[in-house]
């Protein structure tokens, strides 16, 4: 078994090894994973923070031992908290890092970075402040920042931000917690998730006070919730159909 780690600041994991393909989720700056299968050109590869698997570029990680991949592993939180920030990498370079990159392995990569650091688990009432750092990111199918991110990436991104473990897709993200009866239940924080018409799980979204949702359609939106499901005032119609609501802490 072979191991790496990402030092470039988003990187795009592929449901193929080629470039065309799908992008399937991004690797971010400082996480770490298990090379399962190592071609060529490519690698499958198995993120060590939610399992996911996908393949990606040889040439956009490096690898690293079991030792390291251990060491990494055991290492407590620390990710960068401000939008947009700089790591500084070799003399008089900088490399732009998006809201929520892994900062453990600054060391090992010889890198620096003075930025807003978050360490510390946070309450569930700071996931809602939380998602307003994305509101109007642009939707991007398998993006996970804050330019470009997915409904089930903004719900794991959010989570992650204050020291929560979601996993990456709305259909797994849907299998933890604990559900509620009725929307009256739900607090800020729970999350919602959508069914299509053959009852699979197609999205999710964040509920805030008052029968509101801030979700990822078409961009980080605020949107109106009620028993059928999301309503969108400017379309005057629902849009997605309320499957269940959980929650998670």
């Amino acid at each position: 078994m072979q191991y790496g780690i990402c030092n470039l600041s988003i990187v795009p994991l592929r449901f193929e090894p080629r470039d065309p393909s799908e992008m399937v989720t991004q690797v971010l700056y400082g996480e770490h994973f298990k090379v399962l299968e190592k071609r060529k050109k490519w690698s499958k590869i198995r993120l060590a923070f939610d399992q996911y698997e996908g393949w990606i570029d040889n040439k956009q990680y490096i690898e690293i031992t079991l030792d390291e991949y251990k060491k990494f592993d055991q290492l407590d939180p620390c990710l960068s908290g401000d939008l947009v920030e700089f790591i500084g990498c070799d003399e008089n370079e900088l490399m732009p890092v998006p809201l929520g990159v892994s900062l453990g392995a600054l060391d090992f990569l010889q890198h620096t970075y003075e930025g807003h650091k978050i360490v510390q688990k946070q309450p569930k009432e700071h996931l809602i402040e939380t998602a307003f750092m994305y509101l109007n990111t642009p939707y991007l199918w398998g993006g996970k920042t804050n330019f470009g991110i997915d409904c089930s990436g903004f719900t794991q991104m959010v989570y992650r931000l204050n020291g929560y473990k979601l996993l990456r897709d709305a259909s797994q993200q849907a299998t933890q917690g604990e559900p509620l009866s009725f929307i009256e239940e739900s607090e800020p924080g729970d999350l919602a998730f959508f069914d299509n018409e053959e009852g699979a799980i197609i999205h999710v979204g964040i509920m805030m006070k008052d029968n509101y949702i801030i979700h990822a359609h078409g961009k980080v939106r605020i949107d109106r919730i009620d028993h059928t499901g999301i309503y969108n005032t400017e379309k005057r119609t629902h849009t997605h159909n309320l499957r269940v609501i959980k929650r998670i802490i």
